[in-house]
């Protein structure tokens, strides 16, 4: 039996290795592992806090293979979780892996990132339905670099 290639799922697996080696070089590292726990975690983080509605009408916008991480263990019965600014940098570090002063840098290089992939006022929207003090974490302070 011939094996054929699924050009839908050639593209999005092109596409998220594409997302995943311009975030890396975004936030200053090669680690493409490690740019995938920090997206991982910034779309699990944000996905938690929005209603079911807003969590599938941002979900809709990514390339298939990452709209299955953005699902992966979401629980719509739970949703939205409110955490405070404190919480919020402390599950996204956890999440991530990487040390609670590094998540004002890595969040806000993150949504640049996605600004410039989906769209201005769609991740706009998404960040309007968190709590105004979890969204200063998520606002870009400056490039981040990691080394």
């Amino acid at each position: 039996m011939p094996h054929t290639r699924v050009q839908s799922i050639d593209h999005t697996v092109q596409t998220t290795n594409r997302w995943l080696a311009e975030l890396a070089e975004a936030i200053g590292t090669e680690d493409r592992e490690f740019a995938q726990r920090v997206l991982k975690a910034w779309l699990h983080a944000v996905r938690d806090g929005l209603t079911v509605d807003s969590a599938a009408h941002f979900a809709a916008q990514l390339p298939d293979l990452l709209r299955g991480v953005y699902y992966n263990g979401w629980d719509p019965s739970r949703v939205p979780i409110r955490r405070g600014r404190e919480e919020f940098i402390e599950h996204f570090a956890r999440s991530a892996r990487i040390s609670l002063r590094d998540v004002p840098e890595l969040a806000p290089a993150v949504t640049e990132f996605l600004r410039g992939e989906l769209s201005e006022p769609s991740v706009a929207h998404v960040l309007d339905r968190l709590p105004r003090d979890v969204r200063t974490v998520l606002h870009s302070t400056g490039t981040a670099r990691r080394g």
